[in-house]
């Protein structure tokens, strides 16, 4: 008997993980932790329902950390598999898991540093140094649409899902004693507005989908919209003489911005302005995609290599990369004129929060919203309109003009979710995953009015037979 059990992500976004138990094995599909508020009580609160010595493999969908962020945990809880992902994945991942990593041990000698002065018993670490060392070198890429053994009878093929670099649909499979059963799996499916990602493949077989409702709910502003709303405030922040702050996710988002970026400058519009990415990581993964080009959408690369270019960097040169601390404090210098790409995208960390405290009492400044600001994040208080905001101690006055640009999103919208889902045949088995409720249900109602599929939305520990 095939079972599949919902361990994450089940009525909820992060914390993606599946077991399926099929052949003999036990294979994790993803690996992920929940996101959001104190990495270290975070981390102390996710356990596993299962032993990790007993898993085969785990698959990987991608790289972000709500898929991936607890595979050093399961590394040091006795996992001593392969790590089955895409090449993409694979690059980005060693990344991700160590800025992770050096996020959850300064916070975690923070900790104990209190602790240890409140005469208080210290807290472990629950995984190490080596355990991350230890996912990258499991790790085993695989081409998109090529087949690979997995286990015993289960065989594992990608397909490329138009999220994030390396992003993947993965399909499982199992050929047993009890026949053929093939389940697939979206992973996080990419908005095919996006910039320099493919457009999501589609699978035509399956006898179960698990399939992702981030945005079940509804659909994405048009791309030709939000650009033109960008290339306005340009123009506003210009006639300000002021500077435009972006807070942009390390991994996707800084690189799609950066993509606009180069061709409003081949547009004439960045001719007074010097634009800063102010993000070690985002530049890391910028450089990571510079080094993928093969992957990246085929347009978008005519675009790039059309005046000369190669990579990013070259098709923006006006750029300047920042990397030392030295060199982000010296961006204050400049008066007007600067564009700053800096992380966190939620402005709950990193640099941007340095640029803020300089820049945002000051009226002619413009802060630039470009991805979802959960409830609690500096990045939400700001957009939500608050007339001051406490950074580094010292309360800051709000002057400068906030926007949201919506348009950019990784994810499918419903219409989107709706044209992948309509490509299977023969009426397999949906189960909604990776989405909040009312995102979900709205979803299920769209699949059964326009295609007549009755999807389920299993809730966490809910098994179903394959």
């Amino acid at each position: 008997m095939s079972r599949l059990q919902f361990l994450g992500a089940a009525r909820e976004v992060t914390g993606s993980c599946y077991l399926l138990e099929a052949a003999g094995a036990k294979i994790l599909l993803d690996c992920g932790m929940h996101q959001g508020g104190d990495a270290v009580e975070r981390l102390a609160t996710e356990t596993f329902e299962f032993d990790p010595r007993e898993l085969s493999a785990v698959v990987l969908s991608h790289a972000h950390l709500d898929h991936s962020g607890l595979l050093p945990r399961l590394f040091n809880g006795g996992f001593d598999g392969p790590v089955f992902c895409t090449e993409g994945s694979h690059k980005l991942l060693k990344i991700l898991l160590e800025d992770a990593a050096n996020i959850y041990f300064r916070d975690l000698e923070y900790d104990n540093q209190l602790r240890r002065r409140a005469g208080k018993r210290q807290k472990p670490a629950l995984y190490s140094e080596r355990d991350v060392a230890r996912v990258i070198a499991s790790c085993r890429p695989m081409p998109y649409r090529q087949d690979g053994e997995v286990a015993p009878w289960v065989t594992l093929r990608f397909f490329d899902a138009g999220h994030i670099l390396g992003s993947a649909i993965v399909e499982l499979t199992i050929n047993d004693d009890q026949g053929e059963r093939v389940l697939v799996f979206s992973g996080d499916l990419g908005n095919p507005e996006t910039s320099l990602m493919p457009h999501y493949e589609r699978v035509k077989k399956a006898d179960v989908v698990l399939m992702e409702s981030t945005y079940g709910d509804r659909n994405h502003r048009p791309m030709a919209d939000t650009l033109d709303e960008f290339r306005a405030i340009l123009a506003q922040a210009e006639k300000d003489q002021g500077n435009i702050l972006i807070p942009a996710f390390a991994v996707g988002r800084t690189q799609e911005l950066l993509f606009h970026l180069g061709q409003f400058y081949q547009e004439g519009l960045l001719d007074n302005w010097q634009v800063f990415l102010d993000s070690p990581m985002g530049t890391a993964v910028t450089d990571v995609y510079s080094h993928s080009t093969r992957h990246l959408d085929r347009d978008d690369m005519v675009t790039i290599n059309g005046n000369g270019s190669s990579n990013l960097r070259d098709f923006l040169p006006n750029l300047t990369v920042t990397t030392s601390v030295d060199e982000s404090i010296a961006i204050n210098k400049v008066r007007h004129g600067a564009i700053i790409i800096a992380g966190s995208g939620m402005c709950t960390g990193g640099r941007i929060r340095h640029h803020l405290k300089h820049r945002l009492w000051e009226k002619n400044n413009h802060l630039l919203i470009v991805g979802f600001q959960p409830k609690g994040t500096l990045g939400r208080i700001l957009v939500d309109g608050a007339k001051k905001v406490k950074l580094f101690s010292q309360w800051i006055a709000v002057k400068a003009q906030i926007h949201t640009l919506g348009g950019f999103s990784a994810h499918a919208g419903q219409r989107d979710l709706l044209d992948w889902a309509a490509a299977f045949r023969d009426q397999p088995r949906f189960f909604l995953v990776h989405g909040e409720l009312a995102s979900m249900e709205a979803l299920q109602v769209a699949l059964r009015q326009c295609h007549g599929i009755e999807a389920a939305i299993p809730q966490y520990l809910d098994s179903i037979e394959l």
